[in-house]
């Protein structure tokens, strides 16, 4: 970010003091423009002008910046009184209610305020610009200019063009991002544009995993930190923003995307907002919190077994040499033959099917059968997944459980699921990503900035899915909607060509 080069936009107006627009206001300034304040409740400019200043103070408290520029900067903070005020801004960007009548008064009062030549732009995260602008008179310089809270440290924008937005208007706003210190990333104008669509696989997909009865909460993130890398799980995701808050999104977007049911929200999610138990802000969500801390539960103990049984692999276990190698690894003694005696602990690894499918197609007795995750190669996780079926004995669970845990590393037992949980949240992941891809809502290589910066993934959808092989998350998918029988699962054109020609999720047609 460099504040002595001529910006593109030297007079910017902000409309909404709130977090999201002192943070726009923050970066606009340090990008080297006079910035005008506006806000309906006439004291909030001025506060949020001094709230800007004290960051900044902070910042010079801290040697991270001087105290002259920071004082420059400061200089370049306007607070106004009235909205005509915002006459001589080259760009206004509204940051006020997600609300389309309020928006739409807005920015029809500002088109008469400002020259032909402005931008007008809407930090709207829900709402389409397309039905924003419809009635202005040049919706042409009307775009979507979309950021994320924190805005100084979430370092993406993303720029998004209505149906009778000028390329120009983007490209100016592309531009001024770069400007701001910020990477920006193209979207058309449809539902959730590229961060809150890509971002529907992660909480969607756990909310039915949870509703299912698989497993418990903590497990549920405690397996997608451990296998995928995810910073937060996704029901820690959810308390830290707020149900109050990603609830409505997730059924503004199911809605707006006219009930596609990749997308659909959870009833979960629903009682708990009707409840007012949101998360952190109200001391309690999916977690319990004291002062503010979650109460965590301790991992469940590993069962202590005298009598290990022998151990069969079924001939169609996904990784079957890595799974081999593992079980001798942990001092297993393996039986070879083509089916398992009668004494022996049955392991299967299936990509999508849930273990009860497996042992009955497979004929196997399901009171001794036990799967486990293998989509990821057990050398890149830390946590190993086991899932029982209604069948299953507790002896062999416990058998399993202290088998897998041998080399110290920790594992999860949980019920019956359809892909497990690492192998239905990716694979949700993933199709959703490759329809944002199959729109052409964006580039992948946008696509993957977005979220990678956005939603802060260990790496992107689409990356994701190369690394663990298209074909993997292709038959995840086609075996969970056999399972289940919801088209939720049904895979995008973009992952089945590509997954059944073997190539790049990346790969884009000419």
């Amino acid at each position: 970010m460099s504040s002595s080069n001529t910006p593109s936009f030297q007079n910017v107006g902000i409309v909404g003091t709130g977090a999201m627009g002192r943070g726009i206001a923050q970066i606009a300034a340090q990008a080297g423009s006079t910035v005008l304040l506006y806000d309906t409740n006439p004291e909030a400019a001025a506060s949020a002008k001094q709230q800007i200043q004290q960051q900044w103070k902070r910042l010079a408290d801290k040697g991270r910046i001087e105290e002259a520029q920071a004082g420059q900067w400061t200089a370049r903070l306007q607070p106004v009184s009235a909205l005509a005020e915002l006459a001589p801004c080259d760009l206004v960007i509204e940051a006020i209610v997600e609300r389309l009548d309020v928006k739409r008064a807005l920015f029809g009062e500002l088109e008469a305020i400002v020259a032909p030549t402005a931008v007008l732009a809407s930090n709207t995260s829900s709402l389409p610009i397309t039905a924003i602008a419809a009635q202005l008179k040049t919706p042409a310089r009307m775009a979507g200019y979309h950021f994320f809270n924190p805005v100084p440290l979430m370092k993406v924008v993303e720029v998004i063009a209505g149906l009778k937005t000028d390329a120009a208007t983007c490209e100016r706003l592309t531009q001024y991002a770069r400007e701001m210190g910020h990477t920006p990333v193209a979207a058309q104008d449809t539902p959730g544009f590229i961060v809150n669509h890509a971002g529907r696989g992660y909480n969607t997909e756990a909310l039915r995993i949870l509703g299912e009865c698989v497993t418990d909460v903590q497990t549920i993130d405690r397996i997608l930190r451990d296998q995928v890398g995810f910073k937060l799980g996704p029901f820690e995701l959810m308390d830290l923003t707020g149900l109050d808050v990603s609830h409505p999104v997730m059924e503004s977007i199911y809605h707006q995307y006219y009930e596609e049911p990749r997308y659909r929200p959870s009833v979960i999610g629903a009682q708990r907002v009707a409840g007012g138990v949101f998360g952190r802000k109200t001391q309690g969500g999916f977690y319990a919190y004291d002062n503010g801390t979650p109460v965590l539960d301790s991992e469940p103990p590993v069962p202590q077994v005298d009598n290990m049984p022998p151990v069969w692999v079924s001939t169609r276990a996904a990784r079957r040499a890595e799974l081999y190698q593992l079980l001798k690894d942990l001092g297993a003694k393996i039986e070879t033959g083509q089916s398992p005696s009668a004494e022996a602990l049955t392991i299967v690894a299936p990509l999508g099917f849930d273990v009860t499918t497996v042992a009955v197609v497979e004929r196997l007795d399901p009171a001794r059968t036990i799967g486990i995750d293998m989509l990821v190669e057990d050398a890149a996780t830390k946590r190993r997944v086991l899932a029982t079926n209604p069948a299953t004995r507790p002896d062999f669970r416990d058998a399993a459980h202290a088998l897998f845990a041998r080399d110290g590393k920790a594992v999860s037992v949980i019920r019956d699921s359809g892909g497990f949980v690492t192998q239905r949240v990716v694979a949700a992941i993933v199709n959703i990503a490759s329809d944002i891809c199959q729109q052409r809502i964006c580039t992948p290589k946008d696509l993957e900035t977005a979220v990678t910066l956005g939603l802060g993934y260990p790496m992107g959808p689409l990356a994701m899915g190369n690394r663990w092989g298209p074909t993997n998350i292709l038959e995840v998918l086609f075996n969970m909607q056999t399972v289940y029988g919801d088209t939720r699962y049904r895979p995008s054109p973009w992952l089945r060509r590509r997954g059944a020609i073997g190539l790049s999720l990346m790969h884009e047609e000419d």
